[in-house]
C-alpha cells in the first residue's frame, strides 16, 4: 500500500518558516561569537548579497563585488555585534590594510559555513533591490601596492544543475 502522491499546497508558510529557523542558527553563531569570541580552530565563512536592501560596504568592495561576496571571520575580525531589533548584523574587518565596517542584514545571507564543525547553511538569494542602499564613505586611500585580502571561494562551490 505504497501510493505515490503529489505534494499539496498549503496554506501555511513551512518553507518560509524553516528557511527563518535556519537563519537563526546563522545568527545565534554569530552572536555567540561577537560576544564571546571563537573557539579553538571555529571561523566562519559568511555569503551574501551586496546588492540586497540594507547592505552597507564600502564603495571599492561594492565594485570588486557587485552581487556576492564572503568574508572570513577567523583571526583579524573587530566589534562583531548582532542586532536582533534592525535585522542585521556589523563587523570590523581589514581590506589590504585599510579598515572597514560592514554592515550586513540577515535576510542578504546566502551561506554560512563553520568549516571546523563541517556545519554550513545555504538560503535562497534575496530578491534584487530595486533602489541600491548607498556605499559607505571610503576610508583613507591605501598605498598603491596595497591589495585586497578578499578569498574568492567560487572554486570550492558546487555547480548547480
Amino acid at each position: 500500500m505504497n501510493e505515490t502522491t503529489a505534494p499539496v499546497d498549503s496554506l501555511l508558510p513551512y518553507a518560509e518558516w524553516a528557511e527563518e529557523a535556519l537563519r537563526a542558527v546563522a545568527v545565534e553563531a554569530l552572536d555567540h561569537a561577537g560576544r564571546r569570541g571563537l573557539p579553538g580552530e571555529h571561523h566562519f565563512y559568511v555569503t551574501f548579497r551586496t546588492e540586497a536592501p540594507g547592505v552597507a560596504i564600502p564603495g571599492h568592495l561594492k565594485a570588486r563585488y557587485p552581487q556576492e561576496m564572503t568574508i572570513v571571520l577567523q583571526h583579524k575580525f573587530w566589534d562583531l555585534k548582532v542586532d536582533r531589533g534592525a535585522g542585521s548584523f556589523s563587523v570590523g574587518l581589514s581590506f589590504g590594510g585599510v579598515p572597514a565596517t560592514l554592515v550586513v542584514p540577515f535576510k542578504a545571507l546566502t551561506a554560512f559555513a563553520d568549516p571546523q564543525a563541517r556545519f554550513g547553511l545555504r538560503f535562497p538569494a534575496p530578491e534584487p533591490a530595486v533602489a541600491a542602499a548607498p556605499p559607505v564613505a571610503e576610508p583613507a586611500a591605501a598605498a598603491p601596492d596595497a591589495k585586497p585580502q578578499v578569498v574568492s571561494l567560487d572554486a570550492f562551490r558546487r555547480k548547480r544543475d
